[in-house]
């Protein structure tokens, strides 16, 4: 098939749905020979920053000489990014190859395999073709029933920050949401973001019951802490003078959930020198996560899309931009805590010029709009996302904000009309 069929069929299974349970992923991959088992893994899952955590887990790996795939969703530019060996995405050739080789036996089955099924096996087959020393594998939804959590002990679980998101399917409390995040712990090394309150309490006695060791950064050790729209700065523990490009005032508890799982790594033979973990740090990659497209005005480019995310973009904007109001560009899905969301950034805002992301789940732009509105704040709708840039831009000026944020099915959309923008100034 060539890459355009091959993407029309990886997609076309979307009207499955998402359908929890591991059954059809294990069906599949045995009939493709279980590649997984044949793999190491760092599985990471959690509600917020699971995506960062396995960027500085895959970027300091690679700088240690591993041989390192990432697999991670949604994608932010390119279907490609979801699978990367060394920070490369996969070729249009080897996910044309792969596709033809799974689709045969995914059509075989009676009950047959939904999207993300299809993708984590055609990324587990690239990963073994490949020969990959470890995966940084990211949990798509969940843990304990989302597909990737066929994988046997990982080399290390780690779960991120957890919020309340995807309520319908994982619960709507915080202790139904991380004991659904604590189904990836079978034993072995777990590293938990949470070290207290009620998530904390079903992580660590999940940790008992399988005889996980139970490892969680202390954060009152971030030392020296500086930062800006540039990224942070600081010390933590033994470890002196980490520097790290991602902005965002979360972004260094991100980064020390991911060195304590480097640690553990390094515990257990890995060859993880401190040069080579300052430099994997630093050298660290991740779009659309408080990402900096421009600075005359600065532009933001964030993925926030539940209410514990945008609580963590309004931090980043009160330290980093003390007493400024923002011009704000957003969409959502329409099964997002709405209210919940926005309320957390209408005290930063100017104005919210509102869009309708491309995808079957989105919110109508007029309809967030009238959301917004009933919070307190100014809002109207946009027909483009090349209008709502251009009008934001205007609204902020020179030397205002723009901040873009709410779904991470819109960051390729933003991306491109900005930078058209740019072309034309």
């Amino acid at each position: 098939m060539s890459i355009q069929n091959t993407l029309e069929y990886i997609h076309r299974i979307k009207w499955l749905g998402s359908r929890p349970g591991l059954s059809r992923t294990k069906e599949l991959l045995a009939k493709i020979g279980n590649p997984e088992k044949k793999l190491k893994f760092v599985h990471v899952a959690g509600t917020n920053g699971k995506g960062s955590v396995c960027a500085f887990i895959a970027s300091v790996l690679q700088k240690a000489g591993y041989k390192t795939g990432l697999y991670t969703s949604p994608y932010i530019n390119v279907f490609n990014e979801r699978m990367r060996i060394n920070g490369e995405n996969i070729p249009d050739a080897d996910l044309e190859k792969l596709t033809d080789f799974i689709r045969p036996y995914a059509d075989s089955m009676a009950d047959p395999p939904t999207e993300f099924e299809v993708i984590t096996a055609i990324a587990f087959e690239y990963f073994y073709e490949n020969e990959c020393d470890v995966v940084v594998l990211e949990v798509g939804m969940g843990g304990e029933l989302d597909s990737t959590n066929v994988i046997d002990t990982p080399e290390c679980a780690v779960i991120t920050s957890i919020g309340l998101d995807h309520t319908k399917q994982l619960g709507s409390t915080l202790s139904l949401v991380a004991s659904a995040k604590a189904g990836i712990i079978k034993g072995g090394d777990v590293v938990s973001y949470e070290s207290e309150g009620e998530a904390w309490e079903v992580i660590e006695k999940k940790c008992e019951k399988v005889g996980a060791n139970l490892t969680c950064p202390d954060f009152s050790l971030i030392k020296n802490l500086k930062s800006d729209i540039s990224g942070s700065s600081f010390d933590y523990k033994k470890h002196k003078g980490i520097k790290i490009p991602l902005a965002g005032t979360y972004q260094p508890k991100n980064c020390v959930t991911a060195v304590e799982a480097l640690d553990v790594l390094a515990a257990k033979g890995y060859d993880i020198s401190e040069e080579t973990l300052l430099c994997g740090l630093a050298e660290v990659k991740w779009s659309g996560r408080f990402e900096i497209l421009g600075k005359n005005p600065v532009f933001i480019l964030d993925g926030g899309h539940n209410p514990h995310g945008l609580t963590a973009f309004a931090d980043s904007m009160k330290t980093l931009f003390e007493g400024k109001k923002a011009v704000f560009i957003v969409g959502a899905m329409a099964d997002k805590d709405i209210d919940g969301m926005f309320a957390k950034i209408v005290p930063f805002a100017d104005v919210f010029y509102t869009v309708t992301p491309e995808n079957d789940r989105a919110l109508d732009a007029e309809l967030l709009a009238q959301r917004i509105c009933a919070l307190g704040a100014e809002a109207k709708a946009c027909g483009s996302f090349s209008d709502a840039v251009e009008l934001a831009l205007s609204r902020a000026g020179k030397d205002g904000i723009v901040a873009a944020l709410g779904s991470l099915y819109f960051s390729s959309d933003i991306r491109k009309a900005y930078e058209k923008h740019v072309q034309n100034v």
